[in-house]
């Protein structure tokens, strides 16, 4: 089996784990890596040039000229490998590995095993271990977990975790369309996934502990972003939740019209 796993990167020059990868692909020649440069303004690019040169047809290096934010990052890595490759799960992991390779492995054993359409990693289960991050992260993490779980009424404990993987067909659905936030898209996945499996989506789902997570330093996401979270949630549930509905009638309108017209 082929597994594909996607890295975002902006401005990561000084905080890519180059070894860890290395050794890891070594290891593990059924994934391919794709790093997705995200109009990075640092040498990201080049040490991923160089890299990629060294790792051969294991890392593929996608180059996007302006920077898109995270949410684009991803959907453009994801639908590379889905085009250019015939891998059969696609997941994806922050590029200062907070989450580790092991915990990845548990992600797709699960997927694989359970015939499953998603895994996710989790940092806010009961049987996390060794979970390291900063106390305004975890206070933040708190407040918009509660807001995230009322809006999508799914039990579902943490949707921000930066490691999730997929088969290749809900891949393809998933990340079919452009997301409306650049750094809250995990949030849409999950509306997606339910439009997608409907009352049978926690069928489709796994939330899996993590054995490790750790916070490091150099967070894009600024004071000023943490403020528009709830204006940003807001529009991410009317758009997922009203306006997929107003398809759906509008759908049925016009094929009774067009019945009508027919008749």
């Amino acid at each position: 089996m082929k597994n594909a796993i996607v890295i975002p990167c902006y401005n990561e020059s000084e905080r890519l784990p180059f070894d860890a990868f290395h050794t890891f692909l070594s290891n593990h020649k059924d994934f391919v890596c794709c790093f997705v440069n995200d109009g990075s303004k640092d040498d990201t690019l080049a040490k991923l040039n160089d890299f990629q040169s060294r790792m051969g047809k294991q890392v593929v290096i996608f180059d996007m000229p302006q920077n898109g934010g995270k949410a684009e990052a991803v959907r453009a890595g994801v639908s590379r490998m889905l085009e250019f490759t015939s891998v059969e799960t696609i997941g994806f992991l922050d590029a200062d590995l907070a989450t580790g390779f092991i915990d990845y492995k548990c992600l797709l054993a699960s997927l694989v095993d359970n015939d499953l359409s998603m895994t996710f990693g989790s940092r806010k289960l009961d049987s996390c271990t060794d979970i390291e991050r900063s106390f305004f992260r975890d206070s933040m993490s708190k407040v918009v977990g509660l807001m995230i779980s009322t809006m999508l009424n799914l039990p579902i404990k943490d949707t921000q975790c930066g490691a999730k993987v997929f088969n290749r067909q809900t891949a393809a659905s998933v990340f079919s369309n452009s997301f409306i936030s650049k750094w809250l898209f995990d949030v849409e996945v999950f509306f997606r996934m339910k439009q997608l499996y409907a009352t049978q989506v926690m069928n489709e789902l796994s939330e899996i502990p993590l054995q490790a997570w750790n916070d490091v330093d150099g967070s894009k996401l600024a004071f000023k972003d943490v403020l528009q979270i709830p204006l940003m949630l807001t529009k991410i549930a009317i758009a997922n939740t009203f306006l997929p509905q107003t398809d759906t009638v509008m759908k049925t309108l016009t094929e009774r019209v067009v019945v009508s017209q027919a008749a």
